[in-house]
């Protein structure tokens, strides 16, 4: 995971036109499009729509020039998760339908009904379209970015504060696991190494784990001291400086908006 985390940030920092674009425009049509595709009712009208929200995430990822591949690899960790839970509704009976036709019998009474199935699908939908505007957004706007847009945006400084110093010190926090398991890698220790007693690795990631917490904490201290020397308080904020958009951004998001907009009425309005 902490790879992940230099993985995404390092794709942040390219160049394209969707890296150029203001954060506040991508953060804006990303929840633009997850809304849209949620709030659309759990019927075949969301195939549909889907499908024109992934067009536009193909463009806009293309646009990006980042490779397919990256965009896969983040969408294999997440895709587990999702996939447990929609794959469990192929054996419920969910009440969004009113009759149901089994389609195959399992064993101890389990049947699978094409109602449920079709939910499922219908989930599955939902879930990619909102994970793959996710990964886009995260993919092309660095972090420190997506907080200034957010700030810009009318997000409270009370949670912009804290939100700021866990951006800046979690890359620290990733320096010294980096460390301490290049120190565990010198000393040829593996915790996935079945040759060695369960209850020696057991304890060796104890003490990994406590001598984490413990850095973590110091580290803690040191921040605070220091933050305290320069000032801060109950009223200190992060200061966001004003930033006006380009006519070409407003462009883009006018037209992204719309077609979110009216593909999801016209979908949602067909008989």
């Amino acid at each position: 995971m902490i790879d992940d985390l230099y993985f995404i940030e390092k794709h942040a920092y390219r160049t394209s036109i969707v890296h150029r674009l203001d954060a506040r425009i991508k953060l804006l049509v990303t929840l633009a499009a997850v809304l849209a595709i949620i709030a659309m009712p759990y019927s075949t009208k969301v195939y549909e729509l889907g499908a024109v929200l992934l067009a536009l995430f193909i463009v806009l990822w293309g646009a990006s020039r980042l490779p397919p591949t990256a965009y896969l690899r983040r969408l294999a960790l997440i895709l587990p998760f999702g996939i447990f839970l929609i794959g469990f509704q192929v054996f419920v009976k969910n009440p969004y339908y009113d009759v149901f036709h089994p389609i195959a019998a399992l064993p101890l009474g389990i049947e699978i009904y094409a109602e449920s199935v079709e939910f499922a699908s219908i989930l599955l939908v939902k879930f990619v379209v909102s994970i793959s505007f996710v990964i886009l957004l995260s993919s092309t706007t660095r972090m420190q970015d997506l907080l200034d847009a957010s700030g810009r945006l009318g997000l409270p400084r009370e949670f912009i504060l804290p939100l700021g110093m866990m951006i800046r010190y979690i890359f620290v926090f990733a320096e010294i696991f980096a460390k301490i398991r290049s120190t565990m890698e010198t000393r040829c220790f593996d915790p996935f190494d079945r040759t060695l007693p369960y209850r020696y690795r057991f304890r060796q990631l104890g003490y990994t784990v406590g001598m984490i917490f413990i850095r973590s904490y110091e580290q803690g201290e040191r921040t605070y001291t220091s933050m305290l020397c320069r000032g801060y308080g109950e009223d200190a904020h992060l200061h966001i400086g004003r930033k006006s958009l380009s006519a070409g951004e407003i462009f883009f998001f006018v037209g992204a908006i719309a077609l979110i907009v009216t593909s999801s009425v016209l979908i949602y309005l067909q008989p």
